[in-house]
């Protein structure tokens, strides 16, 4: 069994990214059912939204500061996270009614994602390395997938208690970190045994092209999580314009967001041939053109608008492992997870206020909110720029 999952590493590392990262928004997924339900507001689904992106980043910064990425097994550290990530999302169908405990959950769900996701970008490069940009794409693509798939589960589950697709997300988490942990360790990044200073995990913020990088993907990271937080919103304004009912909102979501995974698959192929640079900015300038222009054609008929939030679910997603490829090429060796944690730290943390502000916009802005997106991409492409000055 360990010798036939070590032959095709990247499919078990794919798979088990997207069953550890269902658990990101399960509680979206379920949003409606559970809020009519117990009689939520929408902006209590942007709280706890928050709260797993709060968890993330704390986990993240607390990976950078103890370099738990560089000291450790990637492989154990991300089955860990997975098997607890499990229990404290299935924990949330007993504090549902009780906000605050449900808060404090959600928010060790995040803890629990920092050893899932930035783990699984080092174990594909320390598995397969040669080609970083198209391996990761197919990583970042599971995350999307597995981002959308609470939306999926809650539609097939239609008239089905709201627990049953988020117990469904943690079951499907445990069978990651059991294919995580009987995977191991990929043979092509040094191992580190001593502790890993926060400093270290900095470091590459020092190298001119990292930084370049990394401001591109904080950039992008503004427009993404907020975007995938509306769309539940925006497909809903869209199918009550066509007359449809709420249940095939979750159907329009899962679809919207999971057609990222083609963005990022698609841009993985390109890479290998346009480059990973390449990639990463036209996917800025498409979701970024979208930000600006979707607000103003929202008059448009729902159809049209339908499409439109399928071409930007195709590319707000198709940069990111890029990203994180161009930033794992220019990262320390030795402290390629410390790196990617830090930077991912503060990726997430620019998507707390944009999220807070959509989502608490959204009652009296509607559509309008996107405006609030495009500073993101613009921003991202500047520092891009900066990198063609340096070669």
């Amino acid at each position: 069994m360990i010798e036939f999952l070590r032959r095709y590493p990247l499919p078990v590392i794919v798979l088990a990214q997207l069953f550890g990262t269902s658990l990101w928004f399960s509680i979206n997924g379920v949003w409606l059912s559970l809020a009519g339900e117990l009689g939520l507001p929408e902006s209590q689904l942007g709280s706890l939204t928050l709260a797993v992106q709060g968890g993330f980043i704390a986990g993240t910064l607390l990976i950078a500061v103890t370099g738990l990425a560089d000291r450790f097994g990637a492989s154990r550290i991300f089955a860990v996270a997975g098997l607890l990530g499990a229990l404290v999302n299935a924990g949330f169908v007993l504090a549902a009614s009780q906000p605050t405990f449900g808060f404090i959950l959600r928010f060790a769900t995040g803890l629990c994602l920092a050893g899932i996701y930035p783990l699984g970008m080092k174990m594909v490069i320390a598995w397969t390395p040669k080609y970083a940009g198209a391996a990761l794409a197919w990583l970042v693509g599971m995350l999307t997938l597995g981002t959308a798939l609470p939306h999926l589960m809650r539609g097939a589950t239609l008239g089905l208690p709201w627990e049953w697709p988020l117990l469904g997300s943690s079951v499907l988490a445990f069978i990651g970190a059991a294919l995580v942990l009987l995977l191991g360790d990929g043979p092509h990044l040094p191992k580190s045994t001593g502790p890993v200073p926060l400093r270290h995990g900095l470091a590459a913020l020092r190298v001119p092209r990292f930084r370049a990088v990394a401001g591109g993907y904080f950039g992008h990271q503004w427009e993404l999580y907020a975007l995938w937080t509306l769309i539940p919103l925006l497909a809903g304004r869209e199918l009550s314009r066509l007359g449809l009912g709420s249940g095939w909102v979750p159907w329009l979501a899962f679809a919207v967001i999971g057609i990222g995974a083609l963005g990022c698959i698609g841009g993985g192929w390109l890479s290998r041939s346009k480059g990973s640079e390449w990639v990463a900015r036209w996917a800025l300038r498409i979701s970024g053109a979208l930000c600006l222009l979707y607000p103003w054609l929202s008059g448009l008929p729902p159809q049209w608008l339908i499409g439109l939030l399928f071409v930007w679910g195709l590319s707000v997603i198709a940069d990111s492992p890029q990203f994180s490829a161009l930033a794992a090429e220019t990262a320390p060796r030795a402290s390629i997870g410390s790196s990617l944690a830090a930077m991912n730290a503060v990726g997430y943390g620019l998507t707390l206020p944009a999220i807070w502000l959509t989502t608490s916009l959204w009652s009296s802005w509607g559509v309008w909110v996107a405006l609030l997106l495009a500073p993101g991409p613009v921003l991202g492409l500047w520092s891009l720029g900066r990198t063609s000055k340096r070669h």
